[in-house]
This record gives structure tokens, sequence and C-alpha cells, in this order.
């Protein structure tokens, strides 16, 4: 009889304890719970500190989209000359000339432009661009796009060359014995082979280049990372605004890797 009382006592306190612990459980994520919604409110809510947030990540998306189309230019043309001088670099050697003088500054001009631009930190280029170069102009948002595209046209000259070499010589002969001129061959034969080869490739750097935009901020322009940092000195709490542009960029770049892999896998199909 003792020990059942000494059980249902023992019985009783520990439901005690366990009751007191989820009741404090319960407090503590109510207490957690609040300082978040007020943290939140504090970072995004007062003052529609949210809308930084946005016109920053349209400022993003504006200087990646651009600069992509100035660096697919610009690599396009770079590696057009390169392709052309390694391929015709003895006959052209062997006639001379102008021509080949012409072609042979060009080449170098080239592998100094990709030389400088794969050999140094992107965003010391954007502060050269913005406080040297173009240290007259305060429109950040144009010299980021021209800074960004140039060093995006450093590696998609790199990637052209590459697609262009992997098509076939036989292709080229074929477009020349078809009465195409050189550069006709080049435009209606070649280069669309080489683009279909080099375009996952393309995807990745727009990627890349997604990414390297947040060093915008160092020429004072308002991307998504600097309107993060904005509201962390603002608001003297670090966590929240920068955890909401991480995110962000990566919600953008699982977004941007998804329709990548289901590119890479029309293209596979195609090919069967």
């Amino acid at each position: 009889m003792n020990l059942s009382i000494l059980s249902l006592l023992a019985a009783s306190s520990l439901g005690e304890r366990l009751s007191e612990a989820w009741n404090g459980m319960q407090a503590w994520i109510a207490a957690e719970w609040q300082d978040f919604c007020q943290t939140f409110h504090v970072n995004f809510i007062a003052s529609n500190r949210w809308l930084s947030l946005l016109k920053g990540l349209g400022i993003t998306l504006q200087i990646t989209f651009f600069a992509l189309l100035l660096g697919l230019a610009i690599g396009l043309v770079v590696a057009s000359i390169r392709s052309s001088y390694d391929k015709n670099q003895e006959a052209m050697a062997k006639r001379g000339g102008f021509g080949w003088g012409v072609m042979k500054l060009l080449n170098g001009l080239c592998k100094l432009y990709l030389t400088v631009f794969r050999g140094t930190p992107v965003v010391v280029q954007l502060m050269i661009f913005y406080f040297v170069i173009f240290a007259s102009s305060r429109n950040g948002t144009l010299i980021a796009i021209i800074a960004f595209g140039v060093n995006s046209g450093a590696y998609v000259a790199e990637i052209f060359r590459s697609g262009i070499a992997s098509v076939d010589a036989g292709q080229f002969e074929a477009g020349r014995s078809l009465g195409f001129s050189y550069l006709q061959t080049m435009l209606y034969i070649i280069i669309p082979q080489a683009f279909k080869t080099i375009l996952p490739t393309l995807c990745n750097e727009f990627i890349v280049l997604l990414k390297e935009t947040s060093v915008a901020g160092y020429v004072g322009v308002m991307d998504l990372t600097k309107a993060g940092d904005i509201i962390r000195g603002r608001t003297f709490s670090a966590f929240m605004p920068l955890i909401a542009v991480a995110l962000i960029y990566l919600v953008m770049v699982v977004i941007l890797t998804w329709l990548v892999g289901k590119l890479e896998r029309r293209l596979k199909k195609s090919e069967r």
C-alpha cells in the first residue's frame, strides 16, 4: 500500500515537472516568436524598408542583364578574332601584307585584354572604371554595367573560342566549298553550332555574373546587397537583412540552375 502511494506521488511529481517544462518551452517559443516578429517589423515593415530590397533587386537584375549582353557582344568579337588568327596564322604569315599585320595586332590586343581582365579582381576593375576612367560621371549603374560587361566578355570570349574549336574543321571547308566567304561561313555555319554547344556554359556564366554584381555597392550603386547593408546600418540588426539578401540570391540562383538543367536535357534530346 505504501509502495503504491509512493509510486503515485513520484508519478505526480514527474507529471508536474513535465508540465512545468512544457509551459516553460511554450513561453520561450512565444517570446522568441514575438522577438522575431518585432525584429522583422523593424527591418522590413517600418519605414517601408522592404521597398529598398525590391528596388535593389531591380537594379541588380538590370546590371546583370545588360552586362551579359555587353559581355556576349565583346566575347563574340574577341573569340572570332582569336579563332581566325589561330586557324589562318600560317597561311596569312606566308602571304604577309597589311592584312596579316592588322590581324596580328588585333590578336595581340585581344590577348592583352584577356590577360588583364581575367587576371585582376572584378571589384578592383569596377573601382578603376568608376574613380579613374569615368571619374567625371556619377551614373554608377551605367558604369557598373560597363565594368561587369567588359569583365564578363573576357570569360565569354574563351567560352566562345572553345566552342568554335569544337566544331569539326570539315564544316568550315564545306561552307567554303558552297561559295560562302570566311565571314559568312563563321556566321551561318560555325558560330550557330558552337553556340549550341556552349549554351549551358554561357548560362552558368550568367549565374556567376549575377552573384558578382553584389560588389556594385563599392561605387555607391544601390543594388540588392547594398540595400541590405543600408537596412543593417539603420536598424543595427545584421542578421535579418543580410540573411534576407542571401536568401534572395539563393532563390534566383536555384531557379536559374533549374532552368539551365532543363536546357541541357533538351539539348541532349535534340542531339539524339
